[in-house]
């Protein structure tokens, strides 16, 4: 019976198949598999019984179940992975499983490989929905909006400039993941405590021969684990993307609510139900979601942070919250990446809305640009700033039009006249470089994922 909503919910079927118990079993295989080979090839082990530990290393031979059952009476799992193997090997080849070895060499390698796929995956989903928004910032690079800080009306903005924000961002990350990788996928074969003393003095070489078979870098040096630094890196990462998709599709549930409506996700009438309820709700749904899961990705930073400090050379209390906590952040960051790329192909714009919010104020977001107008003309910087704050303060009370309040002062017709004063009232002309950055913006990225 399925319990937990990763099983039934959420979740993609590619991250998912990488995380399922059989394929870590798989990975687990892989390096005794490779411990065996390179055993071999520096005379530790015969060739012929390397390939026998080799040809059975599969899961078509070492049985999900089998290994199960026996961890039931060994209460070790890596205990029963090595007695499911040496049971398919012919001969006195399963002798030799896991000769040199101890536990975590076979966790953190196979771990390593599981994280390598699940890197490559979210990768791949960066780039598709940081084109997405690459896209969608060249298209509204003309489509003037209202910037707003503290929640309240600035000045005007662009839609390419939010776009091309997000883009960059995101770009970031997938640099991150890339970075991250490097210190986190490392293949490591060094016994109890880190000193490869199991496998005598050409127990270093093997450590590295396990990598090079593996494809995977070497660590340098570990005590028995990789250190946990790196897992922590990962996560961070993991939950920094999370934070960028939240933030993303909280802009766009804001933007959506009833009393702004200028931009929102696609709502299918003909299918969707917003509400049990009230027949009227078109709810963000997607985007909501984005922002729920995103808490639980970030949640787990605390858990793998207190992964790293283990007594001593090493103690096992890292490995129950990591069962946890690696493939459920890779399935859930995997997963709202795909809701974002959902939501960010199928926004819908409503023109009207947002030309009616960027002239709501009656002219007062237009307030810098006549200060800054006045000061070009040759008035004082800060008599400007007084003048205009006055006149901006009376409209907002008055529910009047600044340029009409701005014009009757004398001071200011002195620099300027009624024309003038309209000319700068115009919004949709004071977006200043914002057209040149995305443009340079979108120029730039034509690089960023060339591989």
């Amino acid at each position: 019976m399925a319990i937990h909503p990763i099983e039934f919910r959420y979740g993609t079927a590619e991250m998912k198949n990488i995380w399922e118990a059989e394929n870590k079993l798989q990975k687990m295989l892989d390096i005794e598999s490779a411990l065996a080979q390179a055993e071999a090839e520096l005379g530790i082990i015969s060739k012929d019984v390397a390939m026998e530990i080799k040809s059975k290393a599969n899961t078509k031979y070492v049985k999900l179940e089998r290994v199960n059952e026996i961890e039931k009476e060994k209460n070790h799992d890596i205990a029963a992975l090595i007695e499911g193997l040496k049971e398919q090997c012919d001969g006195d080849a399963g002798e030799y499983v896991h000769f040199g070895a101890t536990s975590n060499d076979i966790v953190d390698s196979s771990n390593s490989l599981l994280f390598n796929e699940s890197i490559a995956i979210l990768k791949d989903k960066i780039e598709k929905l940081t084109n997405i928004i690459l896209n969608l910032s060249k298209e509204n690079i003309n489509r003037v909006c209202i910037g707003r800080t503290h929640g309240q009306h600035a000045i005007p903005t662009t839609y390419g400039m939010k776009f091309g924000l997000w883009a960059d961002e995101l770009y970031r990350h997938w640099k991150r993941l890339e970075f991250s990788k490097r210190n986190l996928c490392l293949s490591m074969m060094d016994g109890a405590v880190g000193t490869t003393a199991a496998l005598g003095e050409i127990g270093w070489e093997v450590h590295k021969k396990v990598s090079e078979i593996l494809n995977l870098p070497y660590a340098k040096i570990t005590n028995q684990v990789l250190q946990r630094d790196n897992h922590a890196e990962f996560m961070m990462v993991m939950a920094n993307i999370a934070t960028t998709l939240d933030k993303i599709a909280l802009e766009i549930r804001n933007l959506q609510r009833t009393e702004l409506n200028e931009v929102g996700e696609f709502f299918d009438p003909e299918k969707q139900v917003g509400s049990s309820t009230m027949p009227h709700k078109m709810n963000p749904i997607t985007a909501e979601r984005i922002c729920g899961v995103s808490r639980v990705i970030r949640s787990y930073i605390v858990g793998i942070l207190e992964n790293n400090p283990l007594w001593h050379e090493r103690d096992l209390t890292n490995s129950s919250s990591e069962r946890i906590i690696f493939p459920e952040a890779c399935i859930l960051t995997d997963y709202i990446l795909n809701l974002a790329i959902k939501l960010m192909s199928n926004l819908e714009f409503h023109q009207d809305n947002i030309e009616k919010n960027l002239n709501l104020t009656n002219g007062l977001v237009m307030a810098e640009r006549l200060m800054a107008e006045l000061t070009r003309k040759g008035l004082g910087r800060q008599t400007a700033y007084k003048l205009v704050r006055e006149s901006a303060i009376k409209a907002s009370k008055e529910n009047k039009l600044l340029s009409e309040l701005i014009i009757e002062k004398k001071e200011v017709k002195e620099y300027l006249s009624e024309e003038e004063v309209n000319k700068i009232m115009d919004p949709h002309t004071y977006i200043g470089s914002a057209k040149i950055i995305v443009n340079e913006l979108i120029q730039d990225s034509k690089g960023w994922f060339k591989h």
